[in-house]
């Protein structure tokens, strides 16, 4: 069983963006919207699924985007932690996957040092493969290779679990990153409209309270267009819960950014209150 004790307090800033599929439009909208979040104190910033681009179709896709080793949008992020002095989480980018072909895409999450250096990534492991009412059509697995790993990474607060998007309706997986010593749990997104309305809110406290976890969820929000004029609309309302279910701040519908103290002792006194997080049994 692994006990966590953290008590620090520290500020948390989530960034709510509607991305393109225009990589430079994005990047400064996300630099304009980080510089935000620590002019206002954050210590710890997180940034939407897929923050450098949206592009629902393949081909455009593919001609827009890097191996992480040759990305140009990294080194950005890399300086602008290191300048404002701040932890970064971009929520996810689409990062191509070396191999033969050239057409494998990663849907990566990076965690960024305020020394500039990548601590830590994490690959999506659930693809959003989805028919939903009203005839709109989800294929993730089409262009993007899933993940197959857990990761949880080391701040100065404590460690931060990594999820993206649709992993959110994947428990064991959360409660895997809780049990390792997650006292955080990230989980930026691009939740669709129609599904946002329906379980955005009541997922997120969920996760939260079945492992007493603060949940730090920034995401994408409005109408994003494809280079074949396809439209699809997301949810926003980037939220902030703590590990008893509460929302600490909601995003709403327009883009900015949110800002809130955590109090990483409620962590404790969550898992203390209710220990379900470790009361797991196997059974048949």
């Amino acid at each position: 069983m692994v006990c966590w004790q953290m008590t620090h307090k520290f500020v948390v800033g989530l960034v709510q963006m509607s991305s393109t599929n225009e990589v430079a439009e994005n990047m400064a909208a996300a630099e304009s919207f980080i510089r935000e979040a620590s002019a206002r104190g954050a210590q710890l910033i997180l940034t939407p699924e897929m923050t450098t681009l949206i592009e629902h179709d393949r081909a455009a896709l593919l001609s827009k985007i890097h191996l992480q080793e040759s990305d140009p949008s990294l080194p950005k992020f890399q300086a602008l932690a290191q300048e404002l002095k701040v932890w970064l989480v971009i929520g996810s980018m689409a990062i191509k996957v070396a191999d033969d072909a050239g057409d494998k895409v990663a849907n990566r999450s990076f965690v960024i040092s305020p020394k500039g250096e990548i601590v830590s990534y994490y690959d999506k492991i659930h693809m959003f493969d989805v028919d939903l009412p009203g005839g709109e059509l989800y294929r993730e697995s089409r262009s993007y290779q899933a993940g197959a790993r857990a990761v949880a990474a080391k701040t100065p607060w404590g460690d931060l679990g990594l999820t993206i998007c649709y992993d959110l309706r994947f428990p064991y997986l959360y409660r895997k990153l809780a049990q390792a010593g997650a006292g955080m749990i990230t989980v930026p997104a691009a939740f669709t409209a129609v599904t946002g309305a329906a379980h955005w809110h009541i997922l997120l406290r969920s996760r939260a309270i079945e492992n007493g976890a603060f949940i730090f969820a920034p995401a994408q929000t409005g109408s994003h267009v494809s280079a074949r004029g396809a439209v699809r609309k997301t949810y926003g309302h980037s939220l902030l819960v703590d590990p008893w279910g509460n929302i600490i701040d909601d995003g709403g519908v327009d883009v900015g950014v949110i800002v809130a103290e955590v109090d990483l002792s409620l962590v404790d006194k969550a898992r203390s209150r209710i220990p379900s997080w470790h009361h797991d049994r196997e059974f048949t």
